[in-house]
């Protein structure tokens, strides 16, 4: 029986399922918190990035309020918000952004596993729907999966989500990306290495696969999922 039996979409963790870890949180991070202050004082102009700063302003607010003491608006909250790996839009909409820079001057290239660029084009032929979801935002999945040193891989991708559609670990999430995919969620199958996100996909009728890549954080209940080392499995 084929893991891909009744399945008409595939939805696609990036971070520890596409791509190592330690990519997104030693390369990727440490970029942004090394040019946020720089990006910050060269785009104060931009519309896009005040709206980010608004956003990062309401968070602030927030985290005073709840007496998390945190430090000052603007660039000393990102580079706390980052040490925490917090799931902020505002965070994650700003670091696309300096990231894209980081892409186009080629001082940034992003990874991918091996299997990848060979599950897309397999997938592709046969005709599957293949979707990424991911706290980073829709504009930092698109090059992520633009700069790879495996190549250019959004021909093969159909959409993107991320925090706006909702939390990675509601099923409300999933119910909405499904309507958005136009496909019953029952022939949608998420991949992901976070037990609570099988949970939540799980909840809203998605098949599930768990990612076991290497540099994994270990997960509760693994045998509650399918697992796969490799999309080739796939």
């Amino acid at each position: 029986m084929s893991l891909l039996d009744d399945v008409r979409g595939i939805l696609l963790d990036i971070e520890g399922t596409t791509t190592p870890i330690a990519f997104v949180h030693d390369v990727l991070f440490t970029y942004a918190r090394d040019h946020v202050r720089e990006f910050l004082r060269t785009n104060a102009d931009n519309e896009e990035v005040r709206a980010d700063i608004a956003l990062l302003g309401d968070e602030h607010a927030g985290d005073v309020n709840k007496g998390r003491n945190p430090p000052p608006l603007v660039a000393d909250y990102v580079e706390w918000l980052i040490a925490a790996d917090r799931k902020s839009t505002g965070l994650k909409s700003l670091q696309g952004k300096i990231w894209r820079k980081g892409y186009q001057d080629g001082s940034l290239k992003s990874q991918v596993f091996a299997d990848v660029a060979p599950a897309f084009e397999r997938w592709h032929q046969r005709g599957l729907s293949i979707n990424i979801f991911s706290s980073g935002s829709v504009l930092a999945q698109k090059l992520l999966f633009a700069h790879t040193e495996a190549g250019d891989l959004t021909r093969f991708i159909d959409d993107y989500f991320d925090t706006n559609v909702g939390k990675k670990g509601e099923a409300e999430s999933y119910r909405r990306i499904a309507e958005k995919m136009k496909l019953p969620a029952r022939e949608i199958l998420f991949i992901s290495d976070v037990i609570d996100e099988l949970n939540a996909a799980h909840d809203a009728r998605m098949k599930v696969l768990l990612s076991l890549r290497p540099g994994n954080a270990l997960q509760d209940n693994t045998n509650q999922y399918p697992e796969i080392l490799s999309f080739g499995q796939i």
